[in-house]
C-alpha cells in the first residue's frame, strides 16, 4: 500500500514538473520571438520553435523530478527530526520570525518588481533570505519574546503585576509585585515544595550559578506550614528544614526572594502543581523542582522547568568502559547472579556475577552505563575483590 503511494507521488511530481517544464519552455521561447534573438526566417514554420522549447524544456521536467523528490524527503526527515526536539514556544516564535522575515522580504522587494525577467526572481530570494533570517533570529531571542508576549498579555517589563482577584466580586486580586534586578534579562523562577525541602537549591543559589528573583506563592508557604505541623515526625522534620532553607536563601546577597499573596483559589485550582503552572504561565516564569511529574506537567503546558535532579546527575563524573573503580556490594540484583552496590554520589553499580561478594569490596571494571531522567546506572563485571 505505501509504495504504490510513493509510486504515485512520483507520477504526479513528474507530471507537475513536465507541465511547468514545457509552460517555462514556452514563456523562454516567446520571450526570444520577441526579442528577435534569432531571425524569423531560421525556422521554416513559426510554432516550431515553440515546439521545441515545449520539449526540451519537458524533458528537463521529466528528467530532474527524481532528484527533487529525494531533496524534498531530505528537507522533510530533517524537519521532522528537529521538531520532535523543539517545544510548542519555539515552534510558534519561529513561525512569528518566519512571518515577520515574510513581510520585510515582501517589502523590501517592491521597488525590484517591474524589473523585467530578474525581478520575480530577486523577490524569491529576499522571501527565502529574510524567512529564514527571522526564524533564526527570533529563535534566538526566544526567552526575551516569550517575555515580551507575557508582558502585553498583562506583566509589566520590570515583573511589576497589577490586578485584582476577589472570590466575593468575582473579580481577579493581583497583588502587587514588585522585583529588584540588576539585569533586564534575568527570569523568574517559582520555588516548588520539594526543591525547597530538598535544601541543595540554598547551595546552588550561594555559589552564583543560579540567580533570582525567587517567587514563593503563599499556597507553597502554607503546604511546609502543614507539612512542619504534621504528627509524623518524618514529615515534621521536613516541613521544618524547608521553613529553614527559606529562612536561608533569604538572607542570601546574591538573590532575590519575595513572598506572594496568591491561593490556590485566586487561579481556580485544586491542587499545589496546578497552582504552580498556572503561576508560572501568567508570570512567564520558570519551576524550579525535583518533583519528576511536576516536571513533565510543566513542560507538557509550555513552561519551563529547572530540575535540580537533573542538574545533579549532568554534574557527576562520565564512567567510561574499561574503566576500573571500586564498590562495596551491598544488596542482590533484580536480575540472578547480580550485586548492586554504590558510588560516592549515589550512583547505583550493578555488578554482574556480584550477587557472592555482598557485604565485600571489589574492583569492577565499568561494561556500560545507561542515563534516565531518575538518575544514572552503571554497569560493570568483577575484576577482583579487594583485602580490607
Amino acid at each position: 500500500m505505501a509504495e504504490g503511494v510513493v509510486k504515485f507521488m512520483l507520477y504526479l511530481a513528474r507530471a507537475i514538473f513536465v507541465f511547468l517544464g514545457g509552460v517555462a519552455g514556452y514563456q523562454l521561447v516567446r520571450i526570444a520571438v520577441m526579442q528577435e534573438w534569432w531571425p524569423r526566417e531560421a525556422f521554416p514554420f513559426v510554432f516550431l520553435p515553440f515546439i521545441i522549447g515545449v520539449a526540451l524544456f519537458s524533458m528537463i521536467g521529466y528528467l530532474i523530478t527524481p532528484v527533487f523528490v529525494r531533496i524534498l524527503g531530505f528537507i522533510g526527515l530533517s524537519f521532522e527530526k528537529n521538531l520532535e526536539t523543539l517545544s510548542w514556544h519555539d515552534i510558534s516564535v519561529a513561525l512569528a520570525g518566519l512571518i515577520a522575515g515574510l513581510i520585510v522580504a515582501n517589502l523590501a522587494a517592491l521597488p525590484f518588481a517591474d524589473l523585467p525577467l530578474v525581478g520575480s526572481y530577486v523577490a524569491i530570494l529576499l522571501n527565502v533570505a529574510l524567512g529564514y533570517l527571522g526564524v533564526t533570529l527570533f529563535l534566538k531571542r526566544r526567552e526575551e519574546i516569550h517575555g515580551m508576549w507575557s508582558s502585553i498579555g498583562g506583566l509589566k517589563q520590570r515583573f511589576s503585576i497589577k490586578g485584582r482577584r476577589s472570590r466575593e466580586s468575582g473579580r481577579n486580586h493581583l497583588h502587587e509585585l514588585s522585583l529588584e534586578t540588576t539585569s533586564e534579562r534575568s527570569s523568574i523562577k517559582v520555588l516548588d515544595t520539594s526543591v525547597i525541602i530538598d535544601g541543595r537549591i540554598l547551595e546552588i543559589a550561594a555559589t552564583g550559578f543560579l540567580e533570582g528573583p525567587f517567587i514563593i506563592p503563599r499556597f507553597i508557604l502554607n503546604e511546609l506550614q502543614s507539612i512542619a505541623d504534621s504528627s509524623d515526625p518524618t514529615r515534621r522534620t521536613k516541613g521544618r528544614r524547608g521553613l529553614d532553607i527559606i529562612n536561608e536563601i533569604q538572607h542570601l546577597s546574591e538573590v532575590t526572594v519575595q513572598i506572594l499573596e496568591v491561593t490556590l483559589k485566586d487561579f481556580e485550582v485544586g491542587s499545589v502543581d496546578e497552582g504552580l503552572v498556572a503561576l508560572a504561565r501568567e508570570l512567564g516564569a520558570k519551576v524550579v523542582t525535583t518533583d519528576y511529574n511536576l516536571n513533565k506537567i510543566a513542560q507538557i503546558q509550555g513552561i519551563s522547568v529547572l530540575n535540580v535532579n537533573e542538574l545533579a546527575n549532568a554534574l557527576k563524573p562520565t564512567l567510561l568502559p574499561g574503566e576500573a573503580i571500586t564498590v562495596d556490594v551491598l544488596r542482590e540484583g533484580k536480575e540472578p547472579q547480580q550485586g548492586v552496590g554504590y558510588l560516592d554520589d549515589g550512583t547505583m553499580i550493578v555488578v554482574e556475577d556480584g550477587e557472592n561478594y555482598i557485604g565485600k569490596r571489589i574492583e569492577v571494571v565499568v561494561t556500560s552505563m545507561l542515563q534516565t531522567s531518575a538518575g544514572r546506572m552503571v554497569f560493570g563485571r568483577i575484576r577482583k575483590e579487594v583485602r580490607p
